[in-house]
């Protein structure tokens, strides 16, 4: 079998997903957000008209199991806006539950989201995403990753990694890939933006995961400034084929619509800057090329 990418449309040849916003959410709703829940169909179908119209073809919705992701508004919205589509399976860190499934069946649960379905009527996730803690790994990172390693197995599913402060990305290196065994280029870490700390973004680098770098789209974050300089130390030191940017969109108020910068900044605020800084040949590579490799699979 060829590699895909699994859509909410369906299985996708990598090479067509587009320029890609490999980090982001149209639907999420967490106790820890009060007021802020991203709800709304009609502005996730405006905000993905707007990042269409910046250029975009593709976005990732990293929102897990049980945080209201809305998965079965998903393919209409995918088709209206004619941006694909990734859905997540998984679970966010357990602060963010009132209540949560069985641990004993989140292995079973991840690898039926990923190969039946979201519920009764939702398509097909493409990725599992799970969460370290704020300096390390809590009993609930430590089973929800290995239930994430299970359904990777099962599947050979990407594993997409919230790490709450950027840290501790080496101790889920060692658990995934040097205890359970999932390969490290099927590993995507996420919000490193948030630990600038380039030495330690190379060491990641050199395992062989996907480092992304994924909040522009909060405008708030003290590490923003760093982030241009953070992706040149990178792709200086030999790894642009490794980094993924995304918008992550969490709360109503970063909507486009809502006067935040919302998914299409990653295109009409970042990318240009990139593109100065790096040449276009690398921008095409961490937008497009790189999330096509990171999200296509051989699906089994």
């Amino acid at each position: 079998m060829s590699p895909a990418v699994r859509t909410v449309l369906g299985d996708l040849d990598p090479a067509e997903l587009g320029v890609c916003d490999a980090h982001d959410h149209l639907f999420f709703a967490s106790r820890l957000l009060p007021g802020q829940e991203l709800d709304d169909v009609p502005a996730a179908a405006a905000e993905l008209a707007a990042f269409r119209a910046a250029g975009g073809g593709a976005v990732v919705q990293w929102t897990p199991h049980g945080l209201n992701r809305r998965a079965a508004e998903l393919p209409a919205l995918s088709a209206a806006a004619g941006v694909h589509l990734v859905a997540a399976t998984g679970l966010h860190r357990a602060a963010h539950y009132d209540e949560l499934p069985d641990p004993e069946r989140w292995a079973e649960l991840f690898t039926a989201e990923l190969t039946e379905g979201i519920g009764p009527d939702g398509p097909r996730a493409g990725l599992i995403k799970v969460a370290g803690g704020f300096h390390g790994l809590d009993g609930h990172a430590r089973r929800t990753m290995a239930a994430a390693a299970a359904a990777h197995h099962a599947t050979g599913a990407p594993i997409g990694i919230h790490h709450e402060l950027g840290s501790a990305a080496d101790q889920v290196l060692e658990l995934l890939c040097g205890r359970l065994g999932v390969p490290p280029h099927r590993v995507l870490l996420g919000h490193l933006n948030r630990f600038p700390d380039p030495a330690m973004h190379r060491e990641l680098a050199r395992s062989g995961a996907f480092l992304a770098f994924d909040g522009p789209s909060r405008a708030n974050a003290a590490t923003d400034w760093r982030l241009l300089g953070t992706l040149v130390d990178l792709v200086e030191a030999g790894h642009a084929g490794q980094l993924l940017l995304g918008g992550d969109t969490t709360t109503a108020a970063a909507r486009s619509a809502a006067d935040g910068p919302g998914m299409p900044f990653l295109l009409t605020g970042l990318r240009p800057r990139l593109a100065a800084a790096l040449g276009e040949e690398a921008v095409e590579l961490i937008l497009r090329r790189n999330p096509a490799r990171a999200f296509g699979v051989d699906w089994h």
